[in-house]
């Protein structure tokens, strides 16, 4: 799988707006393409280098690492607890090889957010399913917040 296959994933879904820095992509649940800085949280990223960590080795050559964030209860029943410990660079202890290839693992950062991660995925099967609900979670925050601007 390559970094365009599963970007073209992302885009075909309604809604999403696309945000990009550094080779990195940010994948949206924003309709209107009109959400303020403060509420532009990603549902998924795409990070292609290690420009914000480098516990995931995203330094080695094609290398790169799909984030998703999750639902509590799919979360935990992949992972269990979120982990809560974190060592002097502020990676989570989950006790994964996060720079493991093609291996789901909580996120090194946000799993406390529920958040999961793969570097250099190989396929879809496993991820398609995970795909779906971090797109239809965000959709589904951004319809109850605005149900509670509006009534």
């Amino acid at each position: 799988m390559t970094v365009d296959e599963l970007d073209r994933i992302f885009r075909a879904y309604d809604g999403v707006r696309v945000l990009e820095a550094q080779d990195d992509l940010f994948y949206l649940y924003d309709p209107a393409g009109d959400l303020p800085p403060e509420r532009q949280q990603p549902f998924a990223t795409i990070v292609t280098g290690d420009h914000y960590e480098r516990v995931s080795h995203l330094d080695e050559a094609g290398s790169w690492r799909l984030n998703l964030g999750l639902t509590k209860t799919t979360y935990t029943s992949l992972f269990g607890p979120v982990p809560t410990e974190r060592d002097a660079d502020w990676v989570l202890d989950s006790g994964h090889d996060y720079a493991a290839r093609d291996v789901l693992m909580p996120h090194p950062f946000y799993a406390a957010q529920h958040w999961v991660a793969i570097v250099d995925p190989t396929g879809l099967d496993q991820l398609r399913p995970l795909i779906a609900e971090a797109y239809e979670f965000a959709a589904r925050k951004f319809s109850n917040h605005q149900a509670r601007q509006t009534g």
